[in-house]
This record gives C-alpha cells, structure tokens and sequence, in this order.
C-alpha cells in the first residue's frame, strides 16, 4: 500500500544477507519501533522485518536438529594413555650454590677497563645498579621492619632503665575493678538520710560593682559561712536507690554549676556530700556510701587540675613532666586560692577530703608540695574519732596518694601504721554502744572495714619487699593477732610471700579471736594464696590437714561451701585423687542435709570446674567414688546441663586417644543423655548445635578395637539415646559406615561368611536410621555414601536400595531451604547431588531383573518430573551431565571401578544392544537439549541460550565421536549460536581453539582439524 515498498523489500533483503552473514546480535526492536513510528512507517516495517528475520536466523542455526536428530557415537577412550599426557614434563634438579634467600654479592669489576659504555655485567661498577632483594635484606637485619624493631627495643630498654621501680603499672588492681563489688556487697533496707543544698541569696554571684578582692574574698567566705549555718533542707526516710540518686543529683549539679562558671556553688556541693562522710547512722551501708561520695569529689578533682592546667597551655601546653617553675603566676594564684578556700572550711572531715581531692595541683605550687602535704593530711586523720571513718579517710588519702605520688611510700606506711594504733578504739565503749543502738553484731561491723584496710594494704604492699612482709607479722603479732588485720595481710601481699609463710600464717590463724572475725574466713584468705603459689612441699600435707580440721567444723553450710570450695584447688593441685575423693565425700556430707546443696550450686560448679582443671585423666576421675555421687547433687536441670557441658568440653580437648574403658563410657554416655535429655521444643538451634558437636565428639573418641561387634552394638545403643539430635544421627551413621569400610580393610576386600553378615548389619542400621532425619540433603547425601560403602563391601542388594530410595527421596526436594535462618533455593544443592549420584552410577552394575540403565533411566524421569523453577535451566544441565556418564558407560574398560565388584563393562562385555540403548538415550537427551535452546530463541534469552549451547558443545568435544557428519555439524552450529549470543569471550574461544588443534595432533583425532579450520573462519567472522 506505500508508494515506497519496493525501496523498503529491497532494503530489507540487503539487511537480511548482512545479518545471515556477520551473525549480528538481536537488537531491542522494541524500543526502536516505538521511537521510530511516528516519523516513518517505511523504517517500523522494515524493523519488524528486521526482528522476524532474526529469529528465523537464531532457528536456523537449529536447523539440522529440526530435520533429524544426529546418530550418537561416544568417543573411544584410552584412559591410561589420556592421564599420561596431561602429565608435567620431569626435570632433575640441579644443585647448586644458589638460593634465593642468599644475600646478594656485588663486586667492582674495575679490571674491565676496556668495556664500552653502557655496556651491563654480572659485576656492576655501582652497588646501586643492583636493585634490592627484600627476601635477602631480610637475613641481615637491614631492611626497614628489621631496623625499626631494633630501634624500638633499643628504645624500649633506655626507658625501662629510666623508668622509676615504683611507679604504678597494669599489675597495679584500679579501684574501679573494687568499685562495683563494694556497691553490690553493702547494702541496707534502713532508711537513709541526706542534707540537700537550697542556696540562698548571698550564694548569687558578687555584682560588678564589688570589685575589689578584698569584697569578693569576703563575699565567698560569707557563703562558705551560709552553708554551714544552714542554708539546706534534709530529707528523710530515702530508700537504698533514692538515696543513690540523690547523689547523682548532686554529682550533676556539680558538673553544671562548674560548666555555668559557678565555682562556688560546685564547692559547697562538694562540701556538703563530704560531710555526709561523718555520718554514720545506717552504718552498713558506709562502704558504698563512700564509693558515692568519692565518685563526685574525683569529679572535683579534676575538674579544678584541669581549669589550672589550661591556664598554663598558652601559648603551648605543659608537658606532662612539668615543674612548679614552668607555671605562670596567673595559674599558681588561682590555685593558691582554692586552696585557701578550703583552709576556710570548718569541719574537719570536708576539709581534709577537699583538699585530697586536690592533691594532685600542689605540683602547681612547689616541686615538693605534693611530699610536704601528705604527712599533714596523714596526721590530720588522726583527729577522726570514729575508727571506720578514719580508716576510709585513709583509704582516699591512699588512693590519690597513689594516683599522684607513688613513689612516697613513707607517708602511705605512716597511714598504715596509725591505722594499727585505732584498733583498740573498736572495742571502746563509743563504738560499742552505737553497734548496740543499730543491732549490728561485731563479726558483721569488722567486715565494714574490709574494703579499706585491703586498699590500704594493697597500696603499701605494692612492689614491696618481703622484709615488709615479715614487719607486718610482728606488729599483728604485738597486737594480739587481731583477725581483721591478719586477713588484709593475706589478700594484700603477693601470693608466694604467703606460700613461704604458710605454716606461720597458719599458728597466727590459731591464736585468733574467733568471736570477732571467724577462722574459717582467714584460712580461706590464705587458700586464695596458696592456690596461686606453692608452698614447700614438706609442708603441703599437714598445711591440708590444720585447714581442713577448721573447715569441717563450721556449721552453717553457705559459709563451710565458701572455705572449701578454695581449698578444692590446693588440694586438686597438689595431691592424689585419694586427697580429693575425701573432700568430695566431706562436701557432700554437709551439703546433703536439708538439701543445703540447692542455696549452693556456684560454690559447686566451681568445684567442679577446678577438679576439671588438674584432672583430665577421666579413668582417673571416674574411679573417684564420691565424684557421681557428688554430680547428683546438681538436681537444678539447667545446672547440671551446664556442668555436664563442662565435663564434655574438657573430655573434648583433653582426650587424646580413643576409649573402650568401660567406666569412662558409662559415665560419659549418662553425662551425655543428660545434655540430650535438656532438649524440648523452646531449645534453640545454637544450643542444639553445641550440644550435638560435644556428643559428637565423645561418639569419635569411642573405640573397642578389632570387636566390631560391640562398636555396633555401642552405636545401636546411642541411636536410642540421642534420637532428638539430627547431628548425632547423622554422626552415628557415619561411624557405622566407617566401620563398615574398616572391617573390609581387615578382610583385605575379600569377606568371610561372618564378616559379610556382619557389614550387610551396618547397612541395615543405616538404612534403617536414615529416614528418621527431617534434612532432606542429609538423607540424600547419606543415602548415596551408605550405598558406595555397600557397593564396596560386595553387597549389592543393599547398594541398590540405598540408591532406588535416594531417587524416590528426590521428589520431596523443596523449592528453597533454609539455612542460617534465610530461605535459599534448593536448586544448586540438588544440581550438585545429581552430579555426585551420576558419577557413582558408573560402577553400580543393572539389577538382572530390572532392565539396562534402570537407575539412569528411574533419575531422568525423575528429573523430568520434577517442579523446577521458572526460568530454569537446571533440568536440561542435568541432561548435559549425564552424558558423559553414559559416554564413559560405553566404553570398553571404564575409568575406575571397584574390586570384587562386576560393573556393566563386565557384565555387556560391549554387547551391541547395550551400546544402541546408550546411544538412544543420548540422542534423546541431546533432543531435549536442542528443543529447549529453540524454545530459549523465541522468548530472546540470549545469554542463557549460548551458556548452555557452549555446554552442550564442550560435552560433544569431549565424548562424542565427531567423525560422525551430523554430530560434528551439531557441534559447530552449537559454537557458532554461542558466539552469535556472545556468551564466548576471546579468551575462552582462544583456549578452546587451542585445546581442539592440540586434540587433532593425537591418533585418529585427525577429523578435528577440519571441524577446527571452520571454526577458526567462523571466529575471525
């Protein structure tokens, strides 16, 4: 109907005849069309022309298919020959005087007067000439990392040299770590109180017309005065937690009274919460009363030291080693008058925590202010007259005093000492009658003190000598051996100083007064020490006996489990299991009455875990009589599930050869029912998991040698046991397997009457057990490695069992699985099972009674069958890789095999029939192959046709016989529609274009270098 119609048909043949000839890509016509039509109705028909023809030309390449399908002939294959000639080529080596690590020799070859220039040489004239071997520069220390390690420990060893010996280190334990065990050990239900700051009218800032310094000192000192005449409210009957965030409140109101530039509200914040330290009302609660109130003077603290400090950073900041003298005068004023405020302070107590809690800016002053003002404070806490006040006072003078000054160990004695001197005031009528008014007991107020006499001896004990040691015994001993002090001694110094000591320490213990501080408690203070440090030998057996005489004696179960618990170790350390069964068998009897052991089960784990540190002999541990006994009392399930977790996971490491001991199994296996037994519906995967690889573990580590028998029976026995763990199942099954196999290596291949009853057993327990796991994989995968174990112990029956129910399993395959918690489709996993099941068909010979190829033939229809994804090409790669297995089948001696077993090469013999059964199957999946690449034409998937069209060519290459016309056409449309597609680059055709001339040089291949030269032509086209 155009007037131009005969232009646009000519046009379009001239395209057609470039497009048959050049192979152009498709084009998205679809696009183009549309952009297209509204200008020229001549170009939109001569586009879909265009898009027609490209589809008959994609058919084209098809078109043999069409007409016929080619006549298969598998490649005849020289197996031997083929593994021969992929080999590497063999050279001897050559031993020399070179190596690559060897330095690199350079010499002057000044002789050589007569070379030309520029001319090169082994021997240059310039070392530089050469470049570097970093490999070489390496051996003589003279490449940079090599250099730059030298100079760090050169650097290293300069400042240890410098380094004061009794600075503070990491070995140094922070009061941070002691912080948090304080809050949460010292608690109280009393009621609290506390003095809330209300502020008044002269606490306002001084106005500008008060300028002189003489009205602003008196302005601030009527406000210190205002403070402390009562300018604050008390609030009453405050809770543990009120009272905790009331001083939060506080420490809050500091921070923003100082970022508000109110430094004298944030002092009389500070001075009115370290009067709160003289109060001692609920008395048990002072430790972490004390925590709280120090938390906000360190805040203080620090920030007055920092304040000062960026005074003196302009115009560069000081060095953290600075001295008095690099200080300006505008810092050192500022400082000085914060120091006379606090001079300005009245009482006692918040003068003196003040001024600690500034300690550190006496460097401000003088080189020697920090070693002048300690003393002075030292002394000033001597006029605090209740001794627990005074000993925590000490504490914080000891802590800053350690923070800022570590090396003044005189003054931190000094403390100690007249701490020593306050004892007698525990037993004064002051102190008396207050314990009285507030119903404390003396064991209970002398554990008030605790915390600070440790710090306090922490602090002096640090780096000391061991003389100091032996002073700090004889002033114990001078008064009286009082029991608190001789406690901190033993938490305080270093363990081995009180191993030396042990047998002293233990007379000291013994002329204690127990009616204030209990023995049992000191003889747990030294089994911390001997449990980190030997005594004398000699000594270990009667310093067991003295402890245990007291430990047995107390009375109330939580304190007898606390004490014996730290002498587990001692004993565990030192002694038989004779030692350690006794005191297994004293623990129960006082943990047993009254079900005492219920209020008990950490001290208990921790027996346990320190049994299980210095005994990983489990014939040993087992044959202790009171240790089972002694696990019964874990009657709590998640308890005793952990405990049997950590028998298993010592058992796990420590095992290292396989067991048939009887006991050990025993026990084991109940240990191991119990951590099954723990499994229910709420249990999670993680947990599962863990507990099937400890179980695991144990099933590998169980062997009974040559009696096969009772492995089995030991297997059928744990299958019962463990049957909600898929893991262990899946264990167990390869553990029969692997018996399976080993009793054909004893056999040599070649079984007895009872030994082949005996494997066609362990096929049955596996094909029995195997139907029971709810992994599809898992089955599949078992089902086909029980069926090679059959075929390989002669039992075909069972090897074609296993191997028809893994076909008949594949139907069930889900379309996704989940894995870690996500859905992935299951496509890739079968795909590689498929793959693994067709190589082992190779050397499973046909059932007499089922016909040729019957389990090839019942997989195909499988696949077939099967709900493959849209879109996928899964089903036809499945087709692709069966043939080379029925190539390989139709060969006349196969790959591989297996001994004692007749596959189809022996049982055919090369029958004709049996080669045209093959060959029929080939062509048939070869069909199918080329439908679905016609079907991939028409919908436009280009990528995908020419991926698997190159397959299928690399499988044609590869096992057919391409002497055959069809077949070889086959293969040279199929490697020009994957080049048209452009799925090959130029290196793959390049590679296979070599590997096809490198094939056509070997004996009959010579057909190939015909098949070679159009390709060749088709891949310059």
């Amino acid at each position: 109907k155009n007037p131009d119609v005969a232009h646009a048909l000519h046009l379009g043949k001239l395209c057609f005849f470039v497009l048959f000839k050049m192979s152009i890509k498709p084009f998205r016509t679809d696009l183009l069309i549309y952009s297209i039509y509204a200008n020229s109705p001549i170009l939109f028909n001569f586009l879909c022309l265009m898009s027609t023809l490209n589809k008959i030309w994609t058919n084209l390449l098809l078109e043999e298919k069409t007409v016929s399908s080619p006549n298969w002939h598998s490649r005849a294959r020289r197996y031997e020959s083929e593994l021969q000639s992929c080999g590497l080529e063999v050279a001897p080596v050559e031993f020399s005087d070179y190596h690559p690590l060897k330095s690199i020799t350079v010499t002057d070859s000044k002789s050589r007067r007569g070379a030309r220039k520029g001319s090169t040489s082994s021997s240059s004239s310039s070392s530089s000439s050469v470049a570097p071997d970093p490999l070489s520069s390496m051996l003589d220390g003279t490449d940079p990392l090599s250099m730059f390690a030298a100079a760090s420990a050169t650097t290293c060893t300069i400042s240890s040299r410098r380094e004061k010996e009794d600075e503070v280190g990491v070995d140094f334990e922070p009061w941070s770590s002691k912080r948090g065990e304080i809050l949460a050990r010292f608690t109280t239900t009393e009621k609290l109180s506390i003095n809330l700051f209300m502020g008044s009218e002269k606490g306002k800032a001084p106005s500008l017309a008060s300028s002189a310094v003489s009205e602003k000192v008196r302005t601030r000192l009527e406000e210190l005065d205002d403070l402390e005449e009562g300018s604050q409210r008390e609030l009453l009957n405050l809770s543990q937690q009120d009272y905790v965030n009331r001083i939060e409140e506080l420490n809050q109101s500091l921070k923003e009274a100082w970022a508000s530039d109110q430094k004298v509200k944030a002092l009389k914040i500070v001075i009115q919460c370290s009067k709160l330290l003289s109060d001692t009302a609920v008395i048990q609660f002072y430790p972490s009363k004390f925590v709280l109130i120090t938390d906000i003077l360190d805040t203080f603290g620090r920030l007055v030291y920092e304040r000062i400090w960026s005074m003196c950073s302009d115009p560069r900041p000081l060095p953290d080693s600075f001295t008095a003298d690099e200080v300006n005068d505008t810092a050192k004023e500022t400082c000085l008058n914060w120091f006379f405020k606090i001079a300005s302070i009245r009482e006692l107590i918040p003068r003196l925590y003040v001024e600690v809690a500034l300690l550190k800016c006496n460097r401000f002053l003088t080189k020697c202010g920090i070693q002048e003002t300690v003393p002075r404070l030292t002394a000033m806490i001597r006029g605090i007259g209740d001794p627990l006040v005074a000993v925590y006072a000490r504490a914080y003078l000891c802590r800053i005093g350690m923070e800022v000054a570590p090396h003044l160990k005189d003054s931190l004695n000094k403390n100690f000492f007249d701490l020593l001197g306050t004892f007698r005031q525990i037993h004064g009528d002051s102190v008396q009658n207050q314990l009285v008014l507030q119903r404390v007991e003396i064991p209970v107020y002398l554990t008030l003190y605790s915390p600070a006499i440790h710090w306090i001896l922490q602090c002096v004990s640090y780096r000391a000598p061991e003389a100091l040691l032996t002073e700090m015994m004889e002033r114990c001993k001078k008064l009286g051996n009082n029991a608190l002090l001789l406690n901190s001694v033993m938490w305080a110094f270093r363990a081995e100083f009180i191993a030396t000591r042990a047998t002293d320490f233990i007379g000291m213990i013994k002329d204690c007064d127990e009616a204030g501080f209990p023995q049992h408690l000191l003889f747990g203070s030294l089994g911390r020490s001997l449990a980190c440090a030997d005594p004398p030998e000699a000594e270990r057996l009667p310093i067991l006996n003295e402890a245990w005489k007291v430990i047995t004696k107390v009375r109330s179960p939580q304190d007898y489990i606390n004490c014996a618990e730290i002498w587990v170790e001692f004993t565990c350390r030192h002694f038989t299991k004779r030692e350690v069964n006794t005191v297994l068998s004293d623990i129960i009897k006082h943990m047993t009455p009254d079900r005492a052991f219920e209020d008990a089960y950490p001290q208990l784990q921790s027996v346990i875990r320190k049994i299980l540190t210095y005994f990983h002999d489990f014939s040993v541990l087992f044959s202790m009589e009171r240790f089972l006994p002694f696990m019964d009392m874990f009657q709590k399930d998640s308890v005793r599930v952990g405990v049997c977790l950590s028998i298993m996971d010592v058992f796990i490491k420590h095992q290292q050869e396989p067991t048939r001991d009887p006991v050990i199994l025993n026990a084991l296996l109940h240990v191991c029912k119990t951590m099954h037994d723990s499994v229910n519906a709420l249990t999670l995967e993680d947990e599962k998991r863990s507990l099937a690889l400890l179980i695991n573990g144990f099933i590998r580590m169980v062997s009974f040698g040559r009696d096969f028998e009772q492995q089995l029976s030991f297997c059928v026995e744990a299958r019962a046991t463990f049957c909600n763990l898929e893991p262990v199942l899946v264990q167990l099954i390869h553990t029969v397997n692997q018996l399976a196999m080993e009793t054909r290596r004893v056999m040599r291949g070649s079984h007895s009457r009872k030994t082949a009853a005996f494997v066609r057993a362990c096929a049955a327990y596996s094909f029995i057990t195997i139907p029971s796991l709810t992994s599809i994989f898992s089955r599949l995968n078992l089902y086909l490695l029980s069926g090679q174990v059959a075929l390989a112990n002669q039992c075909l029956s069972q090897a074609d069992a296993f191997l028809k129910a893994a076909v008949s399993v594949l139907p069930e395959v889900p379309r996704s699985i989940s894995i870690e918690g996500k859905l992935r489709s299951s496509e890739g996993f079968l795909l590689d099972f498929i793959n693994n099941f067709l190589s082992a068909l190779l050397v499973v010979p046909d059932h007499p009674e089922a016909g040729v190829l019957f389990l090839v033939r019942g997989l195909l229809n499988m696949v077939q069958d099967y709900t493959w994804e849209d879109n996928s090409d899964a089903k036809v790669h499945v087709y692709i890789s069966a043939l080379p297995l029925l190539a390989a089948m139709s060969q006349e001696s196969y790959l591989y095999s297996i001994p004692k077993v007749d596959s189809n090469e022996t049982l055919y013999g090369g029958d004709p029939k049996f080669l045209a059964e093959i060959n029929k199957l080939c062509e048939t999946l070869i069909g199918q192959v080329l439908d679905h690449l016609k079907t991939l034409g028409r919908d436009e998937s280009v990528h995908r046709q020419g991926s698997l069209a190159f397959s299928l060519f690399g499988c044609l290459l590869a096992h057919g016989d391409l002497r055959n016309n069809k077949l070889n056409q086959l293969a040279v449309n199929l490697w020009n529609l994957s080049h048209k597609q452009g799925y090959c680059n130029t290196r793959t055709s390049v590679r296979t274009l070599e590997f096809i001339k490198h094939q056509a040089q070997q004996p009959d291949m010579a057909h190939l270098s015909d098949m070679l030269h159009r390709l060749t032509l088709q891949s310059r086209t």
